[in-house]
């Protein structure tokens, strides 16, 4: 039976991508669906498979100053009224809320609507929107195990996975490459849908260090804002490394694929390209998150031997210089990290969501805690 599914998920990739992984699936099962995001989903939004995207007024809440607390109210309470015209008129059988701030007032209309909805968490610590939203929702699916979860919300729990792009799917477990004693080591840097500066910083610095015979095999290929572009290709080419450097690669699963290490943040979205596809990493959490999400899920890959997290304030130039030279001269080591990661990957993921939301669709209760 086709059913009519609104998704909604943040502006930014770590959001979207999930979002556009069920959408595409849902899609193949002859369901119509629709997306609620904000302004920022636009580079993504031509791509993503939806027949129609809403634009929905929304507002991060930034710091608790009386000033700040009202523009937020009023941005949510707009993004409300708009998300419930969208919701009268499409009537939807189930809503999708992926995350970020953006998905409160599509979430929140489905409450007042009482239309079924789905909460999709995709770190290991629920995010602050998630956790507003969480109590009211039909069923709540998540990527990994929730550190701290709310024993109120276990009967509603699937644990899905966290799905990951066609993109992705076309590399998934593919072979990891050959690194021999001479040949070219891929390297792959990146931080994010917006980049990350201190990667900027760094990572020039600490390649710069290395010895080199093997500073020369060296082929990089790096994420950068685009205001520090000009500055890092120069750095690169001062110390004689090989750099592709872009403020965004459009065939990112593909980089994945062909690196022999990874550094990068640990976002959800990244960890969860990381394991499907089977790479190692260096993790360097972002700092100063308030629900330190990214550094529990951090250390969720390191325990099986997946990844190597590092806070950024211990990883200097020259730590960094010592981990490289120590990990391309043991390619056992990361062929072994490469196995652990994949060993974590959840493939399917994207088709245990399907199933989740066709079951709230077809008004099945979900009354106990389980592993979809």
């Amino acid at each position: 039976m086709t059913r009519t599914i609104l998704l909604t998920a943040g502006g930014t990739g770590g959001h979207l991508f999930p979002a556009q992984a069920l959408a595409g699936e849902l899609q193949r099962r002859g369901h119509v669906v629709e997306l609620a995001t904000d302004e920022r989903a636009d580079k993504y939004g031509a791509a993503f498979p939806a027949r129609k995207v809403h634009l929905i007024a929304s507002e991060t809440l930034r710091g608790r100053s009386p000033v700040n607390l009202a523009k937020t109210a009023i941005s949510l309470a707009k993004g409300t009224l708009q998300a419930r015209a969208v919701l009268k008129n499409l009537k939807p059988e189930v809503v999708v809320g992926f995350g970020g701030y953006p998905t409160f007032p599509p979430m929140f209309a489905a409450r007042l609507t009482r239309t079924p909805s789905i909460l999709h968490e995709s770190n290991a610590v629920m995010g602050r929107a998630n956790k507003m939203l969480a109590g009211s929702v039909s069923a709540l699916a998540t990527s990994l195990p929730l550190v701290n979860a709310d024993p109120e919300l276990e009967a509603r729990t699937v644990e899905t996975g966290n799905p990951v792009r066609d993109a992705v799917m076309d590399v998934a477990s593919s072979a990891y490459p050959v690194l021999n004693e001479t040949g070219p080591i891929h390297l792959l840097v990146f931080g994010g849908s917006q980049g990350a500066r201190f990667f900027s910083d760094c990572v020039p610095s600490a390649l710069g260090q290395l010895p080199l015979a093997l500073k020369s095999r060296i082929h990089l290929v790096q994420q950068c804002r685009a205001e520090d572009l000009e500055r890092v290709r120069a750095a690169y080419q001062a110390c004689g490394v090989e750099a592709d450097l872009h403020t965004f690669f459009q065939d990112m699963p593909a980089r994945i694929s062909n690196a022999h290490l990874v550094i990068s943040r640990s976002g959800a979205s990244t960890l969860s390209e990381l394991t499907v596809i089977g790479r190692p990493s260096i993790l360097v959490p972002l700092p100063g998150a308030i629900d330190q999400d990214q550094l529990a899920n951090a250390q969720g890959l390191a325990k099986v031997g997946g990844a190597w997290p590092v806070a950024q304030k211990d990883l200097t130039p020259e730590r960094l210089c010592e981990d490289l030279v120590h990990l391309f001269d043991s390619p056992n080591i990361l062929k072994t990290a490469a196995d652990a990661a994949l060993s974590q990957g959840k493939p399917d993921a994207v088709k245990r969501l399907a199933d989740l939301v066709e079951r709230v669709a077809a008004g099945e209760a979900i009354v106990e805690g389980t592993h979809s």
